[in-house]
């Protein structure tokens, strides 16, 4: 048993911990998450866990008891005595809050990272962070793995012709880049300003998109405005059609109802959250099980999990 290999899962996500448990052909942990009359959260590892190296599937999106169910399992673990605990966090929520944009504000990113090596975390494995430098929030081994092979596959099976690769944003224009690199495209980004919280206003479209197909690529869709209000821009300079793609699907709101109505013709997202009854009509949904099952495998095994993407 020691240093045995065990995957366990919160509730937040748990199609996507049984995908990555059969890509790894072992079954998911024996774990009860469950809530007192209160609300409050109680977990318990139903086996013994001593000596073994245990992962611990969730992603931290709303609501906030995901992150808490998250940082109570990880407690449990360290007190069952684990050999290791790794954090496996397929969307690290709270990501967006990354530095002092304003007084008086909170570095959410930093804080969560402090709460998961407190709760006993011994690393973390993690999807396309908002943010890169995030990594450097962290004490403890973090590794960061990408969907892009994932969404380039679809990209390069489903687009043909003359093709645009857009960024919402000059902070996402590396990932960008590699996108249009991989694709044989070219490259663009949209001038946006944010108002306030969750909205956007297109002030320009960089790049040339006349007689030209249209991949805009992000990391999340929130509410989706700056996808929707990007594409009334980029179809009124002469695009002959549009398609999105990004990692984290959190899809606040009316988010698919409004993504449903727009210029886009698909919308290519990832399991990273739980999707269950949304792939439909507009919304493609990949897995990423495989890229995280790799990810998992090549921890335990002390692997190079960075070589997955050479």
């Amino acid at each position: 048993m020691a240093d045995e290999l065990r995957l366990f899962s919160g509730n937040a996500n748990k199609a996507l911990a049984q995908e990555i448990a059969d890509y790894l052909n072992i079954g998911l942990g024996d774990a009860v998450v469950n809530r007192f009359k209160d609300g409050e959260i109680q977990v318990s590892i139903s086996e013994n866990v001593r000596g073994v190296d245990a992962f611990v599937v969730q992603p931290t999106g709303p609501p906030a008891e995901n992150l808490l169910e998250l940082l109570i399992m990880c407690d449990a673990l360290k007190r069952a005595s684990a050999r290791r605990i790794t954090a496996v966090i397929p969307y690290f929520g709270y990501a967006r809050q990354d530095r002092k944009d304003r007084p008086r504000v909170a570095i959410t990113a930093k804080l969560v990272a402090n709460l998961l090596t407190e709760a006993g975390a011994d690393r973390v494995l993690t999807m396309d962070l908002h943010a890169p430098q995030i990594q450097g929030f962290f004490d403890i081994p973090l590794d960061h793995i990408y969907a892009a092979p994932v969404l380039l596959r679809y990209f390069d099976q489903s687009v043909k012709g003359d093709v645009v690769v857009m960024v919402p944003d000059t902070g996402s224009i590396k990932m960008g880049r590699a996108f249009a690199k991989r694709l044989g495209a070219s490259l663009g980004f949209v001038d946006k300003r944010r108002p306030k919280p969750d909205a956007a206003k297109v002030m320009n479209v960089v790049g040339d998109v006349e007689g030209k197909y249209v991949i805009m690529i992000d990391d999340i869709i929130s509410t989706g405005s700056t996808l929707i209000e990007a594409a009334k821009a980029i179809m009124d300079l002469g695009a002959v059609g549009i398609m999105a793609g990004a990692t984290h699907a959190v899809f606040a709101d009316d988010a698919v109802e409004h993504l449903s109505s727009s210029l886009i013709e698909q919308v290519v997202v990832t399991n990273t959250l739980d999707l269950a009854g949304v792939g439909n009509g507009k919304v493609k949904v990949l897995s990423v099980a495989e890229l995280l099952g790799e990810g998992i495998d090549r921890i335990h095994g002390e692997k190079s999990v960075s070589s997955l993407f050479v």
